[in-house]
């Protein structure tokens, strides 16, 4: 289940700050809920408590390209980010274990 719901983390500079505040961001599929999320995180990251979850779905973006002399016009997919609060007092999630 967690497969579906939870994509992979979303790591950006203000999602790396975030991580300093206990606040973890990930891209999710656009069907998942916000109690899918923190079952899902719970669970694939044991150890870990949950406090909020605050999602937003994120629109692609225009693309164009030029071939053979005409323009071609598309969009990439737009994809749901959840924003996780863990508890304070809990374990931390480490993304840059192995690096």
């Amino acid at each position: 289940m967690s497969n579906r719901v939870l994509i992979r983390p979303y790591v950006t500079e203000k999602t790396t700050e975030q991580m300093e505040e206990g606040k973890y961001s990930f891209m999710c599929g656009l069907d998942a809920t916000k109690p899918e999320i923190r079952k899902a995180v719970e669970e694939r990251y044991p150890g870990v408590e949950v406090d909020d979850v605050r999602t937003q779905i994120v629109p692609g973006k225009r693309r164009r390209q030029f071939r053979n002399g005409n323009m071609i016009e598309g969009r990439t997919s737009g994809f749901k980010k959840a924003i996780v609060d863990l508890d304070p007092d809990g374990k931390q999630i480490d993304f840059f274990e192995g690096i």
